[in-house]
């Protein structure tokens, strides 16, 4: 690494003075006296200078290594279809995933006009056409996130990119933007359970994103965030009170402001209980799980209401916890578990 022969000349000699006389004391491991008395100092200035500056050298060959490590290359994006956003202080980077959790969609029962309406969406994003942020928005478990994550399985060969943005660190959205903008793919940002209080701020920049920002909406990223609040905010009954502001309707619209902004909101309701039962049939098909119809039924509708919800989050628990407790049982009658465990399919 070449440094400007007159680095040290920009500083001023009082300060180079005493920034040599500290490094000087720190390598010989010398305490530090003050006042600083240079005429009881025997120094080579010249020789300290040069150390000082191979020191400084060093240095900025070190960082430079460090942050090569938090650069991706375009390359990159080839091979990785999923991605997360680490914030570092005021900085951050890309940080690949390697193995991205990608739901198929076969799995999501109960749905499929919501599955639909935001595969269209997203089709006509890839395929460079006007198209919309989404927000989903409704029931716990009952699939939103999934929606969201398996996309990937059908649109990162037509070169979309998952990247997860955290809620915290929404505040470096135009960071995150301005590193995207330039790049030959489709990255729909990710901001999964999103919602704010009154006192959070940062919802804020993702308002300036969507639509109202001075900057301009890069034409290659989207957002898609879910989140159990269909406004993103709390509400409340004093909202409409009228003794609390003389224009309470102003705070309403305020609250309103950011949901307004996503062009397509999808709503995800409680799940019937026909739609549960289906639920738990297809996962214990994939599960290839050995079981009668009715005990099925029977033990799914008990785990349900342990749980206190019926949802595909729920349901897929309860295969998971069943699928457990039978490979337990066949190995314990086939002699103590000594024998294999037999293969299930992942979900």
């Amino acid at each position: 690494m070449t440094r400007n022969p007159h680095f040290f000349s920009s500083f001023s000699p009082a300060y180079l003075v005493k920034f040599c006389y500290y490094f000087y004391i720190s390598i010989n491991n010398r305490e530090a006296v003050e006042p600083m008395n240079y005429s009881d100092m025997d120094i080579d200035w010249a020789y300290l200078l040069e150390r000082v500056e191979t020191l400084m050298d060093l240095g900025e060959e070190y960082l430079g290594r460090q942050l090569a490590e938090y650069e991706i290359e375009a390359e990159a994006f080839q091979s990785t279809i999923a991605f997360r956003w680490q914030r570092q202080a005021t900085a951050g980077w890309l940080v690949p995933v390697p193995f991205p959790d990608t739901p198929d969609h076969a799995d999501l029962l109960g749905i499929d006009a919501t599955l639909q309406r935001l595969n269209q969406n997203t089709l006509q994003f890839v395929r460079g056409y006007p198209a919309n942020n989404v927000l989903l928005w409704g029931e716990r478990g009952s699939g939103k996130s999934s929606a969201v994550k398996g996309l990937i399985n059908q649109f990162s060969s037509q070169g979309l990119r998952l990247v997860e943005v955290q809620k915290e660190d929404l505040f470096q959205l135009p960071l995150i933007t301005g590193r995207l903008r330039d790049l030959d793919y489709r990255f729909i940002l990710f901001c999964d359970d999103l919602s704010f209080d009154e006192s959070e701020v940062s919802y804020r920049e993702l308002k300036a994103l969507l639509e109202g920002g001075i900057e301009s909406r890069p034409a290659n990223v989207l957002v898609y965030a879910t989140s159990n609040r269909r406004h993103l905010m709390p509400e409340r009954f004093e909202d409409n009170s009228m003794d609390a502001e003389i224009h309470p309707e102003e705070r309403i619209a305020e609250k309103l402001s950011l949901s307004d902004r996503f062009g397509i909101t999808l709503g995800f309701y409680p799940m019937s209980q026909e739609t549960y039962l289906a639920i738990v049939r297809h996962l214990s098909r994939r599960r290839k799980v050995k079981i009668s119809a009715k005990r099925l039924e029977r033990e799914a509708l008990q785990w349900a209401l342990r749980r206190g919800a019926r949802s595909g989050r729920v349901a897929r628990q309860f295969v998971d916890d069943l699928s457990g407790r039978l490979l337990v049982e066949a190995e314990r009658k086939k002699g103590g578990g000594k024998q294999k465990k037999p293969e299930t399919k992942p979900l």
